[in-house]
């Protein structure tokens, strides 16, 4: 059963990515619809077992690669994070599959799109199931490279493929961190293998590696390396930009990237190595800051942007600096309930736009849309359901992990907590604003121009919407006590937090205000955005034409200048060194000239010039020998042994 649940998106994607043609539309549609739903029944069967039952499995497939001490091989590991993940995975996969159908039933690639979504989950299946680094990394890659494939599957357009090429090289800088932590972690237990590495950090806790002459903490090292990989993947400060770029591919791919793949990726590699992070207070801290920073950045760069899909897209980077920054405080099970919580409205946003830009004709800008309320009332009630899931509105989905988040910041009592609650604080209130602006501006402003006739999506999306507002509202009440409830057993040994880190009882016990300031926040923020949107809009224009405004407008529309800064102080000069140091220098120059075409050449130029020597006088042939033999002797030392060579110097001198 379990190797069926990691096989069948395979299977599916195979036989629709090779056998598409003949399959037609329809074959390959219900081929891989078929294949994912069996898959999410299984995930479900494995959730009830392991994560309900209490009796994680463990399989070993086969051998792979063994040499001396390298050893790995085809296993898997199915315990609580490994199956909530997978039901996590499998539902939007399947959701979103749903909604292709229907979405892109026009293209006539509509098979090689449904295969490169079914490959994109079973990567994203083979990386959470994995039971050593080895696996892990591999389906780590697959993910990439599936995501390189469904944002330029629209290759006809320049910006999905800049995109596409954007997302695959950013991702590469956090691949290479990952792999030089998978390096560390074989030079220091001398395996891949989960159990043991897990099993044998307390015994490394004060092992250092010598680099350059310089001593560093092994357990830090590998720690901060692996947080690079997981920097790259769940898109955090530094490596965010491609995310929301990701965007430029179908709706369905924006989906199932912002809510169950991609981002999944970074947040499960923190949580899965939670026994060798705890032993990394310093990388805690680091984790921490980091997360808290981007969910702030993106919450500010939210609050500027003027695209439908963009705007979801950093909210998507926004919540994963929450997750992120949870990890951090050491509160994992946290970390991946919000995950979790996420996934399912995160979708339903993302549906919900991609409905709403397809009625209106591929228009995404929203200062050209307005007054959908009665056009599109059914897309607006479910865009309202995961907008109030998202800012945390009571007793929604979003409430329950976000809330938790940061009462737990509230009670750690450390620089690093105190850091981030401020931070999540300010994203509560950012979140709210950016998130009602969007749907008041889309669904209550006053049109800018004439519509044609509106319609609603058909019976297939609107079921999808039915079962992610669904899980949008439920979900996080039907799963908080399970989850991180006090006293719950349902992680057992999935991930590890230390004793002197477990804080979850008493955030429990903080003040009450503590705990309705992020309410009273997520209201301001839906006041203030109505009123700007409704009544101070001439105000605001006003105030973005002064100088001090449109500086802060472009900052912030601009995302903070990260992408210029890149363009500026990496691309430009790295090209500039490719071009004019590598390749006119270098190959053009140095390796035409001393190459074995250079040599080539130049040995002929000299066979020529010594051509000129032939005078055709006796005479100058002798003086050439006599000063041969003069130098000759002077080198030698007037070894008679090399005398044997005169005859070849009178025969070439006669030649």
């Amino acid at each position: 059963m379990y190797l069926c649940l990691i096989l069948c998106p395979l299977l599916a994607s195979l036989a629709t990515g090779l056998f598409g043609r003949f399959l037609g539309r329809r074959g390959a549609v219900l081929i891989t619809t078929s294949l994912v739903a069996i898959c999410f029944l299984l995930s479900v069967v494995a959730f009830i077992e392991v994560g309900l039952g209490a009796s994680p499995c463990f399989l070993s497939v086969s051998e792979w690669f063994f040499s001396d001490l390298f050893d790995a091989s085809w296993g898997f590991i199915f315990d609580s994070l490994t199956v909530v993940i997978c039901v996590i995975v499998t539902s939007v996969s399947i959701l979103v599959h749903l909604y292709s159908i229907s979405y892109i039933h026009e293209d006539p690639h509509l098979p090689r799109f449904i295969s490169y979504l079914s490959i994109f989950t079973f990567f994203i299946l083979l990386l959470v199931a994995g039971d050593n680094f080895v696996v892990l990394f591999l389906g780590w890659e697959g993910v990439g490279l599936a995501s390189f494939l469904l944002i330029s599957f629209w290759f006809q357009r320049l910006q999905a493929g800049k995109a596409a090429v954007k997302a695959i090289l950013i991702n590469r800088v956090g691949d290479f961190g990952l792999a030089l932590g998978v390096f560390a972690i074989f030079a220091l237990f001398g395996t891949f293998d989960y159990s043991t590495v897990f099993a044998l950090t307390p015994i490394y806790v004060n092992h250092i590696f010598i680099f350059c002459g310089i001593e560093v903490h092994a357990l830090s090292l590998i720690a901060i390396l692996l947080f690079i990989g997981a920097v790259g993947k769940s898109a955090q400060l530094g490596l965010h930009t491609w995310l929301p770029d990701a965007m430029e591919g179908p709706t369905p791919v924006s989906a199932l990237i912002h809510a169950a793949t991609m981002v999944t990726a970074g947040v499960f590699l923190i949580a899965r190595c939670s026994p060798l992070l705890e032993y990394a207070p310093k990388v805690l801290v680091i984790i921490a800051v980091l997360g808290a920073i981007t969910s702030f950045v993106a919450a500010t760069t939210g609050v500027f942007q003027n695209d439908l899909k963009r705007v979801i897209a950093y909210s998507t980077c926004s919540q994963l600096g929450y997750m992120v920054f949870a990890c951090g405080l050491s509160a994992y099970p946290v970390g991946i309930f919000h995950l979790a919580n996420h996934a399912f409205f995160k979708a339903l946003l993302f549906l919900s736009a991609g409905s709403v830009i397809h009625a209106l004709g591929d228009e995404q800008d929203i200062r050209r849309i307005g007054g959908l309320t009665k056009a599109l009332p059914f897309t607006y009630g479910m865009i309202l359901i995961g907008s109030l899931a998202l800012i945390g509105w009571p007793f929604l989905t979003g409430f329950y992990s976000k809330d938790i988040i940061l009462e737990l910041a509230f009670a750690k009592y450390t620089i690093s907590g105190n850091f981030a609650l401020f931070f999540g604080l300010s994203c509560v209130f950012l979140t709210s604003f950016y998130t009602t602006r969007q749907v008041v501006i889309t669904f209550f402003s006053k049109p800018n121009r004439k519509y044609g006739i509106l319609h609603e999506a058909d019976y297939l999306i609107g079921i999808v919407f039915v079962i992610l507002a669904f899980g949008s509202i439920f979900v996080g009440f039907l799963g908080k006590d399970l989850f991180i409830g006090i006293g719950t057993s349902f992680w057992n040994n999935a991930v590890f937090v230390h004793p002197s880190n477990g804080f979850l009882l008493e955030a429990e016990y903080i003040p009450q205000t503590a705990k309705i300031i992020p309410l009273i926040l997520t209201a301001s923020g839906i006041i203030i955005a109505c009123l700007v949107v409704l009544k101070w809009q001439a105000f605001i224009y006003r105030l973005c034409l002064t100088k001090t405004g449109k500086a802060i407008v472009l900052f912030f529309n601009k995302r903070w200048l990260f992408d210029k800064v890149y363009n500026d102080f990496l691309s430009k000069p790295a090209l500039s060194f490719g071009y004019n140091l590598s390749f006119k220098t270098i190959d053009k120059g140095i390796l035409e000239v001393f190459g074995p075409l250079g040599i080539q050449i130049t040995f002929k130029k000299l066979c020529k010039q010594v051509s000129n020597f032939h005078s055709g006088y006796m005479y100058h042939y002798a003086l050439i020998f006599l000063v041969s033999v003069t130098i000759l002797l002077l080198i030698t030392g007037g070894d008679a042994r090399l005398f044997v060579l005169f005859p070849i110097l009178v025969i070439s001198s006669l030649l």
